[in-house]
């Protein structure tokens, strides 16, 4: 057997013993916290049964691609046989290995040859981040259709609730969604137990705060957190406009300088990546090779983040989405280099490995705890024996954010909650603890000087350091207030998305649209008019109903 962790060795032990001796269900449940290795466990069972001659074949299910490749890695590194990557439909999987590894997403055109597999085998399917696998959705139905004749089924997760409320396929649930499996079929590492082994590090969460200030006109908008906007009454008529006007919709909004290409210095996302990139900085200190993650919302929003990393760090930032020709390399890449920064479109998340990661700048489209837990777990890895950094996270200022941060920060056991101050740096060529203040190694390594970050006080233009809360020259206060022009705040489309609208709504906008502006104009409002330059057309046929009606009113 492999060299294993102690919760490892008896997980194997528990999984063998309940599938070969016990048999009182073919599904055994690995329920462990995201980066605690899973995945060599899982492998390691596989060797077992197929040396014990308990199963002939072994099908992993993983969510996406670049975790597919991991397994295949894995899988050889520890049984010595060949997994077949499948992400499409390749007929016969009779013609390949006797090992596969598949996606989520191709199960469904695999079915059929799955199933004759199955039937045809004694076959160990191991399911890795099960919550895929809902009972209502296709994904579930397909595993349950192809793999029903399987001898075997080793469940894993590190996120056993689904956001969604949907049960996944084998496994019953409790009254709150989360997975209730018998206690003999299942092995449960929590992420606490796993910081206080040592398998797992310890999270610190910057919540991190701002006020908006949103122009329109003479008007100003202010968005605070939580707090909906205080909008004038004329505009508290306007369809969507409470609903997209809110903090984190503009906290995903990118804000320029006047030139419309360069990124705003002054901006929301530059007050995170500033506090990121100190942290990662500090971090390095101890563990040179500290990298950080930035998750970013959509694409646009991705490549605004690594222009202002670039401007602040003084790094270009490996970018990686779905757009891009072999995302899945980059990735890879930046794992086995130094390179201090990676920004992703959902594509780093459940499974992917990058053990150096530390710093997280969390912006995500999803708002739900699975995606943060997952999120949280690819800085969470440990980095080896001698590993003692803090996994990092900065979050906006929401509460949706603070209850899944707290949560967590719960599991974790009571000494790995303070945060203590690095005091000393490694080398990075002999691994020799320094003080701080050394410039040079015995081995001859040069520490490069730290980077002075200043920023320049709005009112008297002295340059002070980035995490003063006030003017050392004049005392003014450095209070996180962002300006944001309307046009900017609804760059993103939030406008179209905010406004739900039917199709017969869109043809009469069509019919009408000359009309709406005419009726505009003749209002006398300034802000009515304002605001038809930025209103999807398709929402016209509604703001003539809102204007005709005030016009009835008036009269």
């Amino acid at each position: 057997m492999n060299k294993l962790r102690q919760w490892q060795r008896e997980a194997v032990q528990k999984a063998i013993s309940w599938l070969t001796q016990t048999k009182v269900d073919r599904h055994f449940l690995i329920n462990a916290a995201p980066g605690s290795g899973k995945t060599i466990c899982a492998c390691t069972i596989a060797d077992i049964l197929l040396r014990n001659n308990e199963v002939d074949r072994v099908i992993v299910i993983a969510p996406r691609v670049q975790v597919v490749n991991q397994w295949a890695e894995d899988f050889r590194g520890v049984t010595g046989r060949h997994m077949t990557k499948v992400t499409g439909s390749v007929g016969d999987l009779e013609t390949v290995s006797k090992d596969i590894c598949s996606t989520w997403s191709a199960l469904q055109g695999l079915q059929a040859e799955i199933q004759l597999v199955c039937r045809e085998n004694r076959v160990l399917v191991i399911c890795d981040e099960h919550h895929h696998a809902a009972v209502e959705a296709a994904w579930g139905e397909s595993a349950d259709s192809a793999m029903q004749d399987a001898r075997y089924v080793l469940v894993l997760t590190g996120t056993p609730i689904r956001s969604d409320g949907n049960e996944a396929v084998w496994l019953a649930y409790d009254d709150r969604g989360a997975i209730k499996h018998p206690e003999e079929g299942t092995y449960t590492l929590t992420y606490g137990q796993a910081v206080d082994l040592g398998y797992c590090r310890p999270a610190t969460f910057h919540r991190h705060e701002g006020r908006f200030s949103v122009e329109l006109d003479h008007e100003v908008i202010k968005v605070d957190g939580d707090a909906g906007p205080e909008l004038p009454d004329s505009l508290k008529r306007v369809p969507g406009l409470q609903k997209s006007l809110n903090f984190y919709r503009l906290a995903k909004t990118p804000q320029y300088e006047k030139d419309l290409i360069t990124p705003s210095l002054d901006g929301y996302q530059a007050s995170m990546l500033t506090s990121a990139i100190e942290k990662l900085d500090c971090l390095r200190n101890q563990m040179p090779a500290a990298g950080g993650l930035v998750i970013a919302p959509n694409i646009e929003m991705a490549e605004f983040m690594a222009k202002l990393i670039e401007i602040l760090d003084g790094e270009k930032p490996v970018v990686v989405h779905s757009d891009m020709t072999d995302p899945g390399q980059k990735i890879s890449a930046f794992r086995n280099s130094d390179r201090r920064w990676l920004v992703s479109v959902a594509m780093v998340s459940e499974g992917v490995d990058i053990q150096r990661l530390r710093v997280l700048v969390y912006l995500p489209n999803a708002l739900t705890e699975l995606a943060f837990r997952q999120a949280v777990g690819r800085v969470i890895r440990t980095y080896g024996y001698e590993d003692t950094s803090r996994a990092y996270i900065v979050i906006p200022a929401l509460n949706i954010f603070d209850n899944f941060a707290r949560r967590i920060e719960e599991e974790m056991p009571q000494s790995a909650r303070t945060e203590e101050q690095t005091r000393q740096k490694v080398c990075p060529d002999c691994g020799e603890q320094h003080e701080l203040s050394t410039r040079v190694c015995r081995c001859g390594y040069e520490f490069p000087l730290p980077k002075a970050k200043l920023k320049p006080c709005h009112t008297c233009g002295a340059l002070n350091a980035s995490s003063a809360k006030s003017c050392d020259q004049c005392g003014a206060s450095f209070e996180s207030l962002f300006k944001i022009s309307l046009d900017e705040a609804l760059r993103n489309g939030a406008w179209a998305r905010g406004i739900e609208l039917d199709e017969e709504e869109v043809q009469e906008a069509e019919k009408n649209a000359f009309y709406v502006k005419d009726l505009a104009l003749k209002s006398g409002d300034a802000k009515i008019i304002r605001l038809i330059s930025v209103l999807p057309e398709e929402s016209w046929s509604r703001l003539k109903a809102i204007l005709d009606s005030s016009n009835h009113a008036r009269i």
